[in-house]
């Protein structure tokens, strides 16, 4: 039983490899989208989070406490999940919260610039310069996300425990790789290292209940924040 946060470029394949990932271990697969899933349980404003996580980091400034609420609604919704091991979760910062819990294996997928363009020319329908500029502006925002919200480089490889280049083996090679990594004993999960996860939940929980909901970004609660509506 293990975690894994995969973190990708754009048009890196990052999403196909979490997917066979978890499909092979037989792993629960959740991505950023959980994000969204989980906005009105928490009386999060949809439409203001879906534009947050879109447009430039900037956007948060405008709101009161805008950046800390935003981190805390972010680590709160994920820890949810994570915590219940046998996941693999792909994209948006999981792997920034879980840097010392010793279950989770943090993975870095990458890929070769042309692959890259010509992903994005095919999905996109776009000229090679038009793709070209596309990715490079998708590169610098993600970026500028992670530094602006929380202070760590995204391609820094320290941050993870196996960086895999696309360019060089197969999207399959890649998910045997990273299963058979997880298998390994430091990635199992004891009950210490449950303890750990299950504490930093529990902080993230608290911390955001106690910062209150007054921000625009947020929505005023109306009830408790962590009670599913029936």
């Amino acid at each position: 039983m293990s975690i894994i946060t995969i973190s990708r470029g754009s048009y890196s394949h990052g999403s196909e490899v979490a997917e066979k990932v978890a499909q092979k271990l037989g792993y629960r697969c959740i991505s950023r989208d959980l994000l969204i899933e989980v906005s009105d349980e928490f009386n999060v404003s949809e439409i203001k989070l879906i534009r947050a996580i879109r447009d430039s980091p900037s956007v948060l400034d405008r709101y009161t406490f805008g950046r800390e609420k935003y981190i805390a609604f972010i680590k709160a919704a994920i820890f949810e999940h994570l915590k219940k091991d046998d996941t693999v979760y792909h994209g948006f910062a999981g792997h920034f919260f879980v840097q010392d819990i010793p279950h989770v294996l943090k993975v870095r997928i990458i890929a070769d610039m042309d692959k890259r363009i010509e992903c994005m020319m095919a999905r996109e329908e776009l000229s090679r310069t038009e793709a070209l500029t596309m990715v490079k502006r998708v590169d610098k925002e993600r970026r500028k996300w992670s530094q602006k919200l929380y202070g760590i480089d995204t391609w820094d490889c320290r941050l993870y425990d196996l960086v895999i280049n696309i360019e060089k083996i197969t999207i399959d090679d890649a998910v045997d790789m990273i299963c058979g990594t997880v298998k390994l004993k430091p990635f199992h999960t004891t009950p210490e290292s449950q303890r750990q996860m299950d504490k930093l939940a529990q902080q993230a929980r608290k911390k955001f209940e106690e910062g209150g909901i007054s921000s625009p970004f947020f929505e005023p609660l109306r009830s408790e924040p962590w009670r599913k509506k029936e």
